[in-house]
């Protein structure tokens, strides 16, 4: 038991170097000799970049128009007699498509034939009394006046006849005229007029349409720009140069391909002023006639080739707010590098490369946020789900 004195009048300035003893002997403990665990480094995963063939595509919109669009206009006046076609079905070139009441120039021919043999007869009868002539003034029993004018007279026979055959000629073509046949094979349209309306040879109004549709063509436009960049890369030698006669996809409306591909005919050689575009045309089989004229496709067309074209994903690359892109790379010790790359086109979900990246480097595409340039990472390759195309299909 603690006397009160003691305890009131005990210093307690030498109670200080026990409490500092105590103190410290309860600070002591075998974890204070512990060093904290090392954190592993972190896990990305990574693809190596291979040079491959590539075959350098662009998607372009366009519409699809007919191969030869002809328009049925009467050459001659008249009523419409008969109709000898369905519209929008299938007719043939020479086809009849109209026919004219033609009572008028059958009158008009056979008034030219029977000018025709009215002056035939008139020739026979001035080359017999010409031939007459031509013995009787060997034997001096008509004037060389007279001789002249019975060869005058034959030389007028032959000009009249020339003149009764050409309005033959003419009577027989409007006659032809009076029925209208198809100019070119293909789908008519609907008719403008039926049976009993008149038509004239000068009318503004077509009487129907025919358009061929197999083949049909397909015009798309390309940016200038795009044709301007390509061009410099086929003149630096690197881009090998397609062009006409090469081959293009189709795809339709609702995404599918269609099955027939076309061959590339020409390409513009003027730059619309209004939009900056180049027209670019290609013929398209369309046996099925599965395009119609005025229809939205897209046209995949092949501008050239790559030897040694280098993809990277898209998701590898980064851009900075100035609009330069980046890659971060793991070298061969492990360890994380930024390369300032420049890419010009997509190609699917990758970019082409120009510049910063090279074959046989290991590009980060997942673990990008925990890969600081500099620090050691553990590097797993990628998994290869199918082996990339080298020809790749479209790209925009």
């Amino acid at each position: 038991m603690h006397h009160p004195y003691l305890l009131r009048h005990f210093p307690v300035r030498a109670l200080l170097p026990l409490l500092a003893a105590v103190l410290a002997a309860c600070s002591e403990s075998p974890a204070a000799d512990v060093k904290p665990a090392k954190k592993p480094p972190p896990q990305v995963v990574v693809t190596t970049l291979r040079h491959a063939p590539l075959t350098l595509t662009r998607e372009l919109a366009g519409r699809t128009r007919a191969f030869l669009v002809a328009e049925v206009r009467p050459q001659v006046s008249g009523l419409v007699r008969q109709r000898h076609f369905t519209e929008g079905g299938f007719v043939k070139a020479g086809t009849p498509l109209y026919a004219l009441d033609d009572a008028v120039y059958r009158a008009q021919y056979a008034s030219a034939q029977a000018q025709v043999n009215k002056a035939e007869a008139h020739l026979r009868f001035t080359k017999q009394v010409a031939a007459r002539s031509r013995e009787l003034v060997r034997l001096a029993a008509v004037s060389a006046q007279d001789n002249d004018r019975t060869a005058a007279d034959e030389a007028q026979a032959v000009a009249e006849l020339g003149v009764a055959r050409a309005a033959l000629d003419t009577a027989q073509v409007n006659l032809a005229h009076a029925s209208i046949a198809a100019p070119i094979s293909g789908r008519i349209g609907k008719s403008s007029v039926t049976q009993g309306a008149l038509v004239t040879a000068d009318q503004p109004a077509p009487l129907s349409t025919i358009q061929q549709l197999d083949p049909i063509y397909v015009e798309v436009n390309q940016a200038s720009s795009s044709w301007l960049a390509l061009r410099k890369a086929i003149e630096a030698g690197h881009v090998r140069a397609g062009g006409a006669g090469t081959t293009v996809s189709i795809v339709l409306e609702d995404g599918s391909v269609y099955p027939h591909p076309g061959k590339l005919q020409f390409s513009d050689v003027t730059v619309d002023p209004g939009t900056g575009n180049l027209l670019l045309r290609a013929t398209v089989p369309n046996p099925d006639l599965m395009l119609l004229p005025g229809m939205f496709v897209r046209a995949v067309i092949s501008e050239g080739s790559l030897e040694r074209g280098l993809l990277v994903p898209q998701q590898a690359v980064a851009r900075e707010p100035d609009g330069s892109a980046r890659a971060l790379v793991v070298g061969g010790d492990g360890k994380v590098a930024v390369r300032a790359v420049r890419v010009s086109r997509a190609i699917g979900d990758q970019w082409l490369v120009d510049e910063g990246l090279d074959s046989g480097e290991r590009v980060i595409v997942e673990g990008i946020q925990k890969a600081k340039p500099g620090i050691q990472v553990e590097a797993r390759e990628r998994p290869t789900m199918s082996a990339l195309p080298a020809v790749p299909l479209a790209q925009r």
